[in-house]
């Protein structure tokens, strides 16, 4: 990177940290400062902080490349956001301000028991401490491939500056970092969107784009075929995505902690309805990203391999030049078809557009079998050699076309994007560990401020371990879909116990714990065997809680309820 944008991205990163430990050290020296933010976020903080939570540098990075090589359809996934935002403001959170949690488990004990109340945190644990060492790696791994640096001080510097302002302020601290890095965040994807039109060739603009698009099967926005190994369709993100967000939003510890910090319920409501919203034209605009950077490269030769090492282990191969002739000629004649093509479109001529539209994908399947040619030669000496390059693709186009100081501003913004998420999950695992273990079953007498002291501890330890699962973190595909799978393996479950305590009147502690280990077992199996797309497991898991709990509770009830 240039000076220049070495300079713009220290400073935005900087300036967005300092300011957050800042407003954090205003945080009373209490567990409720510490964890909540004395409660008393307004709802535009709760929006920002929601939608930073979940939107993690791996949204940037992977969806725009998602959309480069799958399309628009992973907007499906967010279908079911709206549903679920509704039915949290209806019902989970008036009981969570009603009984004045710090986290979501501890209304479990009041309802069941405190083994339910443990599982579940235990449930939440595993996954979010796996997953942030996913999302501490992600832009890691990218980045050391794309401009050289060290993938394990990158990973240090980026979980040591994470904690350091967790530690120092807390929750406060969190969410005031998140709301500028949210908004650093939107404003560099709609920079990079608006860069990336200007740099097409002349005759096109956004209409053309999209015509392109279409006629390619990239703007394959709904998906109305039921499948059910369909990874992304309207009907598993409609009732997948809802089971998903539900489970996420309503007993996920690293999203209830960011609406639990707002002021009052209804700023806590509205920040919610206002993120399951405004999260599906975010995530379009994203993904639309993803679809300019694919017609950039109708017009501009892609390499063979995103990744810069495997673009170098290709480099040194016999047949290199060859293949790399014989890319360049097939571009060169799509590129000049694809102009064919929009002028077909434009006056209207249906049969010379089936015609050039035939003709691109054919060329197209042409520089897949040389890629697939290239992937082969690679795999000779290099048998652990991984081909697929999605999360390199929107990188690489900032670093290889973009200008001086947009570079440095855009990096910021990815790496500020994976800040805001691995935040909110320190300060998850740190609640539910303080709260759930450590205050109720570890030390319940402590005062305020020795639980304030041990929550910086354990904000410490979290990171720590964090730290390490990234350090063994590898290329493991999109990694989007990597946090998104590894979610759905455990929230089913525990959106389960939940939904028993708030609607399942007649089960109990016993019953509902039981049929949790019960289903959590058959979920796990269920992806091992590859039954059905990974969405489907939330659906499964959440359906297989109630139905034992609730059988068990037909043959004994239980008289307790919320």
């Amino acid at each position: 990177m240039n000076i220049v944008d070495w300079i713009v991205m220290l400073g935005t990163i900087g300036g967005i940290v300092m300011y957050g430990i800042y407003r954090g050290k205003q945080s009373k020296h209490s567990l409720q400062g510490f964890l909540l933010a004395d409660r008393e976020l307004p709802w535009y903080h709760v929006l920002l902080s929601v939608m930073a939570t979940q939107a993690s540098a791996i949204t940037f990075l992977s969806a725009p490349g998602q959309a480069y090589t799958d399309g628009m359809r992973f907007v499906q996934f967010y279908l079911g956001l709206p549903i679920a935002m509704i039915i949290l403001s209806v019902t989970f959170i008036p009981n969570y301000y009603r009984l004045k949690v710090y986290t979501a488990y501890q209304f479990l004990e009041q309802r069941f028991d405190s083994k339910t109340r443990i599982l579940t945190s235990l449930l939440f644990l595993i996954p979010r401490a796996l997953s942030t060492g996913v999302t501490i790696a992600a832009p890691s791994i990218i980045l050391s491939t794309l401009l050289g640096w060290n993938l394990s001080w990158t990973n240090a510097l980026t979980a040591t500056l994470v904690t350091t302002y967790c530690m120092l302020g807390g929750s406060k601290a969190i969410s005031y970092t998140q709301m500028l890095q949210m908004s650093v965040v939107l404003a560099g994807m709609f920079l990079a969107a608006v860069l990336i039109i200007h740099q097409l060739p002349e005759e096109i603009g956004v209409h053309e784009s999209l015509l392109i698009a279409g006629k390619m099967g990239k703007i394959n926005l709904i998906d109305w075929k039921f499948d059910i190994n369909n990874r992304y369709n309207i009907w598993s993100g409609i009732i997948g995505g809802f089971f998903l967000q539900l489970s996420y939003f309503g007993t996920d510890q690293s999203q209830v902690g960011r609406y639990l910090s707002g002021q009052s319920a209804t700023a806590s409501k509205k920040g919610l309805l206002l993120n399951g919203f405004l999260k599906i034209p975010m995530q379009f605009l994203i993904l639309l990203v993803g679809i300019f950077v694919y017609i950039f490269y109708q017009f501009q030769e892609a390499p063979i391999f995103f990744n810069k090492n495997s673009e170098r282990l290709w480099s040194q191969q016999a047949s290199y030049k060859q293949v790399n002739t014989q890319h360049h000629q097939v571009f060169e004649a799509k590129k000049q078809q694809e102009i064919e093509l929009v002028r077909a479109i434009k006056s209207n001529d249906a049969i010379k557009t089936h015609q050039l539209q035939t003709s691109i994908q054919d060329l197209q399947g042409k520089q897949k079998e040389l890629r697939s040619q290239a992937v082969t030669e690679i795999k000779k000496s290099h048998a652990e050699f991984e081909e697929q390059d999605t999360n390199y693709v929107f990188l690489r186009f900032i670093t290889d076309h973009l200008p001086v100081g947009i570079v440095g501003f855009l990096i910021a913004m990815i790496l500020l994007a994976s800040m805001g998420s691995m935040a909110s999950a320190f300060g998850s695992l740190t609640s539910t560990s303080m709260v759930d273990i450590y205050q109720r079953f570890m030390h319940t007498d402590g005062s305020n401020q020795h639980y304030w002291w041990v929550s910086k501890l354990i904000t410490l330890g979290w990171g720590i371990l964090c730290l390490i699962v990234a350090q063994f973190a590898v290329n493991m595909g999109s990694l989007i879909e990597v946090v998104n799978i590894l979610g759905s393996w455990f929230y089913g479950t525990i959106l389960g116990v939940f939904l028993c305590a708030f609607y399942l009147p007649r089960t109990s502690g016993n019953q509902v714990f039981w049929a949790a280990l019960v289903a959590e077992a058959l979920v796990i199996y269920a992806w091992y065997i590859d039954l059905m797309a990974f969405l489907w497991l939330n659906v499964l898991g959440c359906l297989l809680v109630m139905t034992f709990a609730g059988i068990a509770s037909l043959i004994r009830p239980s008289t307790k309820t919320a």
